[in-house]
């Protein structure tokens, strides 16, 4: 899947990385050339914890050995 990235899929996925790393908003918005934080924070930031921990447990979930 990532050689088939294209640059928007990539621009969030920067500005997602970044948030979920504490970067600043203004500073992210800066990074990526936006004039101010709301385009950076209503189209391109997602929360990617959520996603990752429910991809988790569901993993687990798929792998845990079955008790017998």
């Amino acid at each position: 899947m990532g050689t088939d990235w294209c640059p928007r899929e990539l621009r969030h996925s920067f500005v997602s990385l970044l948030s979920a790393h504490k970067v600043t908003i203004e500073e992210i918005a800066r990074l990526v050339g936006h004039s101010s934080t709301n385009v950076t924070e209503t189209v391109y930031r997602h929360e990617i914890r959520p996603a990752l921990t429910e991809g988790a447990v569901a993993m687990n979930k798929i792998f845990k050995p079955k008790a017998g």
